[in-house]
């Protein structure tokens, strides 16, 4: 079973910390203590020599687990300022808030209260957790301007700031972040360092969570063994989310990799018949319109599939004569030479799309669909999806849909417009919601790009995948790769959701491997020392 790192929405995170104290094996004041422990643990780490620090805390169990960081940081020999509300905390954060006022003082957690100490070298951030259920407001809003804003010189205020758990007023669901008070900026400074616990959640990955989180670093606080040996073996699992080639540090986070190994390193050896492999069918485009198929292709050829086949139409076909030469080349003009192709069972994926131009790919989907084979759908024919409500419904379970966010915008126009509407509440509609409820409603898997990539089936599963550090990888034709190694693992025998996950992740490594200056043409060549990195 191909598995990665786990990850979970926060009504998931705060029904396993409620169910683990219900069960007796943990108190709040322990797992408070854990991650306050956690985030001064790390900060030690980052900077040993002793300094000034400002431990901001706020009114819930993020405030408490601050002022385990400012007790333990003033142990270790810092000189602590504190910031913090007056109302009441619950009776665990209240704990932890009388512990510290035996050592030092609480200042008011105000803006004026903040401008008015001495420049700290860290400022903490405990104010807001992953419980948020609105955009902060008023004198917090004010605050977190002062955190995570610039000034009007373009300065950040606050160059060294740790957040507990998630960058107060980040929506942990949606990785949306509040606006601003008016004329005070945008939310758009980072944290230099997130200490998040036992998961990551949804919004450290997608939407501004990336950026606003800094170094993601998740610990354990205990909950990850008592989980498997409680929830596991009562089928009370929560659904599942994957994180796969993440950007931060969590034990086992590569452990996908070694699935993938398995899959890759030992499938081709259980038979030496190129036809084991699959054959993997590229439908190209016209004249002048065959380097985007020619890139399908080639990556398909390059991650494993026996055979790959480009087939553009009569009069384009000596475009498509250059190398490689292991590729193969067959003319299909319409959909009645499509159909004759199809009658060979052993062509078992398709890629549909690249260079394709959109009536053309309209007239070959309207053939291929209803056959059931694994299909990768990408530009020109996802266009001609969006324009006819049929091929939409001969969608099945063995398609893998690769929009961007305009062709996603085309194909699925509420879901997206939900997603860019400026929320009131948390958690808000995010990325991950539309890409799962595109698969429901087509039926197919849909691989939603960006530098935060979204993999959801019809069934609810979903994986992301966060590639924020490799910019260079938006180039143009990059897809069209893409595309073509999902399709040939399609045509390996993977299935559709594996394959366009699988995929997304060798496609960003190696665009990691080659750098800045890639252009597509380089991504294909960078993929026979991917696997071999991975073996």
């Amino acid at each position: 079973m191909l598995t990665g790192t786990e990850v979970l929405t926060t009504a998931q995170m705060r029904a396993i910390e409620s169910a683990a104290m219900a069960s007796g094996q943990v108190t709040g004041l322990e797992l408070m203590e854990r991650a306050g422990r956690a985030v001064a643990g790390h900060i030690r780490l980052r900077w040993p020599k002793a300094g000034c620090v400002t431990v901001l805390c706020g009114p819930g169990n993020n405030g408490g687990d601050g002022y385990v960081v400012a007790r333990l940081l003033h142990r270790a020999g810092w000189r602590v300022r504190v910031l913090g509300t007056e109302n009441m905390p619950g009776p665990d954060a209240a704990e932890m808030k009388q512990r510290w006022a035996e050592i030092g003082g609480i200042g008011p957690l105000t803006e004026r209260g903040l401008q008015g100490g001495p420049e700290s070298d860290v400022y903490v951030d405990a104010i807001f957790g992953t419980g948020l259920t609105r955009p902060p407001e008023g004198e917090i809003a004010s605050i977190l301007a002062r955190i995570f804003g610039r000034g009007g010189d373009g300065a950040y205020h606050c160059s060294r700031v740790v957040a507990v758990d998630c960058p107060s007023g980040l929506c942990m669901d949606s990785g949306k972040a509040p606006a601003l008070p008016p004329g005070r900026g945008t939310f758009d400074s980072p944290a230099r360092l997130t200490v998040a616990f036992d998961s990551p959640k949804p919004g450290h990955l997608i939407g501004l969570g990336p950026m606003l989180c800094g170094e993601l670093i998740v610990a354990d606080i205990g909950l990850i063994q008592w989980r498997e040996r409680n929830l596991a073996s009562r089928g009370r699992r929560p659904v599942r989310l994957e994180a796969i080639w993440p950007r931060f540090d969590i034990p086992d986070a590569r452990r996908i990799e070694f699935s993938l190994t398995d899959r890759l390193g030992k499938h081709p050896f259980a038979s030496q018949h190129k036809y084991s492999h699959g054959h993997a069918l590229v439908l190209a485009g016209g004249p002048a319109k065959g380097g985007a198929a020619r890139l399908s292709a080639r990556a398909a050829l390059r991650i494993g599939a026996g055979l790959v086949t480009l087939a553009p139409p009569q009069d384009a076909l000596p475009e498509y004569s250059s190398p490689p030469d292991a590729l193969m080349r067959r003319a299909l003009d319409d959909g009645d030479a499509l159909r004759g192709a199809l009658d060979d069972t052993r062509i078992n994926a398709a890629c549909i799309g690249p260079g394709c131009g959109i009536d053309r790919a309209a007239a070959l989907l309207a053939v291929l669909l209803p056959t059931g084979r694994g299909t990768v759908l990408d530009a020109d024919a996802l266009t001609a999806l969006s324009q006819d409500p049929g091929l939409m419904a001969a969608l099945h379970g063995r398609c893998i849909l690769t929009p961007h966010g305009g062709e996603f915008a085309r194909l699925f126009p509420d879901l997206a417009e939900k997603v860019e509407a400026t929320p009131s509440q948390w958690p808000a509609y995010s990325k991950l919601d539309a890409a799962r409820e595109a698969a429901a409603r087509c039926g197919a898997v849909v691989l939603l790009k960006g530098p935060d990539t979204v993999i959801a089936a019809p069934d609810g599963r979903a994986r992301i995948h966060s590639a924020f550090d490799i910019p260079w990888l938006a180039t143009a034709g990059a897809g069209d790769v893409l595309a073509g190694i999902i399709t040939g693992l399609l045509a390996r025998g993977f299935q559709p959701l594996d394959a366009a996950s699988l995929g997304t992740l060798i496609h960003a490594q190696a665009a990691r491997l080659f750098g800045p200056g890639l252009i597509a043409d380089d991504l294909s060549e960078m993929i026979p020392q991917v696997l071999r990195d991975l073996a």
